[in-house]
């Protein structure tokens, strides 16, 4: 196993480079991410959160510095699917059903059309939805949508998941009671989670550690390790370390510096 399952090293991302309109996403990305880790990446809207998620997926590649993934450049990390996404969107194929949206991964690799059937059935089971592998994705609440693409992106067992906002767009019961489902999800599979959120609260109750950025060009101004006792249950979120934690967030957030136009 990888001494960190993700290291990035000197990372800069600037688009459109020496154009009239280029734009300095990132500057200085340094950031070590140990196996089994559930680290979150918090900052004000466009501070490069989710371009440093995709550059850990190889969705993108940066202007300067490397990124390593499971001990190899993200792009072989890639070609071996070491890693899953998944966005805020479920992007599930309406017309296939649950199963075999499930199934769509291993279906690509080529595996048996029984085994694969069996892997989509354990996965479905893992997210408590066994009972909805013949409905169709349009039947299911956008919760169970989401808890599908989790599922989907398991099938094939990757090291990595990486997670673009994926509960950001439901609401706060569904929002709370799939951060429970991820918890559980996490600690009996043991892989590690990199996670983009712009909700403190949802930081600090996911994570090992939460990495606050600053505004773009986005840089790391401050990795806090979280504390709270596991398993994290809704009682959680009334410990006085919580309540301790989020001010320490939303601290380092409201401490960095504001963009200048």
């Amino acid at each position: 196993m990888a001494e960190s399952m993700v290291s990035i090293d000197g990372v800069h991302m600037v688009f459109n480079q020496g154009g009239a309109d280029e734009v300095t996403a990132l500057s200085g990305i340094d950031l070590e991410i140990a196996p089994g880790d559930f680290v979150s990446l918090i900052g004000p809207s466009g501070c490069g959160k989710s371009t440093l998620l995709r550059l850990i997926g190889d969705l993108l590649s940066p202007t300067s510095g490397t990124v390593t993934v499971n001990g190899k450049p993200a792009s072989r990390a890639r070609l071996d699917r070491d890693y899953a996404m998944v966005f805020q969107q479920a992007t599930l194929l309406e017309w296939r059903k649950v199963i075999r949206n499930v199934e769509l991964p291993l279906e690509i690799m080529g595996m048996d059309p029984r085994a694969r059937r069996a892997k989509a059935r354990e996965m479905l089971d893992l997210v408590e939805l066994g009972g909805f592998a013949d409905h169709y994705p349009w039947q299911l609440s956008g919760g169970m949508q989401q808890r599908v693409a989790i599922a989907r992106a398991l099938s094939f067992d990757p090291a990595l998941l990486l997670m673009d906002e994926p509960f950001g767009a439901l609401d706060e019961m569904t929002r709370e009671r799939l951060q429970m489902e991820l918890m559980r999800i996490w600690q009996r599979t043991g892989k590690t989670i990199v996670f983009v959120t712009h909700s403190i609260p949802e930081a600090v109750f996911l994570s090992t550690r939460v990495v606050v950025m600053s505004p773009r060009p986005g840089r790391i101004v401050e990795t806090i390790d979280i504390d709270l006792p596991r398993p994290r249950t809704f009682d959680t979120r009334e410990d006085p370390r919580f309540f301790e934690l989020l001010t320490q967030v939303r601290e380092a957030l409201r401490g960095v510096e504001v963009e200048v136009p």
